[in-house]
This record gives structure tokens, C-alpha cells and sequence, in this order.
């Protein structure tokens, strides 16, 4: 299993509008590609969001980054051209251990 996260860094005139963009359009346009089993965003403070997609296997992500990932990118930088940072990385799970419960 995979996890490919994007974190975004939005300044705080246009932090809701990333949010809001992220939330109904963005994501839900990257869940349509049918790529990745789960999808989990976070928001950690003003402004910082991190978006977890959970890949089934390299050729998930292979196929999401190759077919759907240029047009979804481009699409996002036309809406927010300036005022966001973003960083990406690819995590391969090695291990889980089960709920802890206190």
C-alpha cells in the first residue's frame, strides 16, 4: 500500500478558498479517478492542509500521476496561481499496529 500526501501551504487572505476548493472540487475530481481507495484531509493550523491518498499499488498511483495528475494540477494552479505552496511525497506502508484504546 501507498500513501501519496500533498501538503499545502496557503497564505491567510486565501486560506478558506483553498479549503472550500479542496473540499468540493478538487478531491472530489481526484476520487472520480478511481485511483486510490481512501482519501483523508487534514487541516493542522491557519493556512496548512494535508491531503493523504491511499494507493493500492504503485500502478494506482503509476496511472493517477501519468493520466489524471497534469490536467488536475493545472487546473488547481489556474485557481490559485500565487499565495500556495505545495509539497509531495510518496509513503510506502511497512506496518500497522492495531487500535490503541486507553
Amino acid at each position: 500500500m501507498l500513501f501519496y500526501e500533498v501538503t499545502l501551504e496557503a497564505e491567510p487572505a486565501i486560506a478558506e478558498d483553498v479549503e472550500e476548493h479542496m473540499r468540493k472540487s478538487h478531491i472530489p475530481a481526484i476520487a472520480a479517478t478511481r485511483c486510490f481507495r481512501k482519501i483523508r484531509f487534514c487541516r493542522s493550523a491557519s493556512g496548512r492542509f494535508r491531503t493523504s491518498y491511499e494507493a493500492e499499488n504503485q500502478a494506482d498511483l503509476d496511472r493517477y500521476l501519468r493520466d489524471h495528475a497534469p490536467a488536475l494540477r493545472h487546473e488547481f494552479s489556474r485557481e490559485f496561481p500565487k499565495g500556495v505552496a505545495l509539497f509531495r511525497e510518496t509513503w510506502a506502508l511497512r506496518e500497522v499496529w492495531g487500535e490503541v484504546l486507553s
